[in-house]
């Protein structure tokens, strides 16, 4: 009898620990016999900020007198797991200094800090005319990524190409949430304009398509936190070698006694 409990009790806990399918899925509150079509009024484009890198591409009708403008050039790829491609620097492209300005040659300092990529463009287009003729600007950040980590297939800083990605889109790149990852508690970690913010995600709530967080911004962190199922394999192998190092004792202990 004894026995039978401890079996009983065994199974109970192990079935306890489990990962529920309730928990699973994500956006369980849309409908399933339905479509949504939703307009996105969410999406905030782009501003630059301090540190921000700037890669430009400058042509006019004097392709000598222009390139002393191209320094920054770069291109980057999509990166992979636990690292980035092509990682960039303050010496691939014009840095965003602390005053929130960038030094472009015989031009000096320009002010980009808040600006979107189109009014920098503009900005910089405007300095450029006093010494080009018929400027062309292209302004691409060179920097922009996201760094995703924990319990998520592929952990990593994924750099991004065309300056738009959504928390779905990065987690994606990851490779999805594991099965024992939580989702309705994903933590955004977000620097801007000096401020840190800790933002917390449902992923299991349709209610985030329309979040002013939805589209993540340069430099963004996203957390994925482990379920207790992930924990409690860890812990019953402790659990397991305890019990088995106490057997051990027990045995040693009788064969000493005879």
């Amino acid at each position: 009898m004894r026995y039978f409990f401890y079996l009983i009790t065994t199974l109970i806990f192990f079935s306890s620990c489990g990962v529920k399918y309730k928990s699973v899925p994500y956006f369980t509150d849309l409908p399933v016999d339905s479509s949504i079509v939703q307009q996105i009024k969410n999406y905030n484009v782009l501003k630059l900020q301090k540190n921000d890198i700037l890669a430009l591409t400058v042509s006019s009708l004097n392709p000598e007198a222009s390139a002393i403008f191209n320094f920054g050039n770069v291109s980057s790829s999509q990166g992979s797991a636990g690292s980035t491609a092509n990682p960039i620097n303050s010496a691939n492209g014009f840095m965003i200094d602390e005053k929130g300005e960038i030094q472009l040659p015989l031009v000096g300092a320009i002010h980009v800090d808040g600006l979107t990529i189109a009014e920098a463009r503009a900005e910089i287009t405007g300095k450029l005319v006093n010494f080009l003729k018929e400027p062309v600007v292209n302004v691409r950040l060179a920097n922009f990524k996201v760094s995703i980590l924990g319990d998520v297939a592929r952990p990593g800083v994924y750099p991004v190409q065309n300056e738009k990605i959504s928390v779905t889109e990065a987690l994606s790149l990851a490779g999805d949430l594991t099965i024992t990852a939580v989702r309705n508690n994903v933590l955004l970690i977000r620097e801007t304009q000096g401020k840190r913010q800790f933002i917390r995600i449902d992923l299991q709530k349709s209610a985030l398509f329309n979040s002013p967080n939805y589209f993540l911004q340069n430099n963004d962190i996203l957390y994925i936190q482990p379920g207790t199922a992930k924990y409690a394999s860890v812990d019953s192998s402790y659990r397991n070698v305890s019990i088995v190092l106490s057997a051990l004792s027990v045995i040693a202990l009788i064969i000493s006694r005879f």
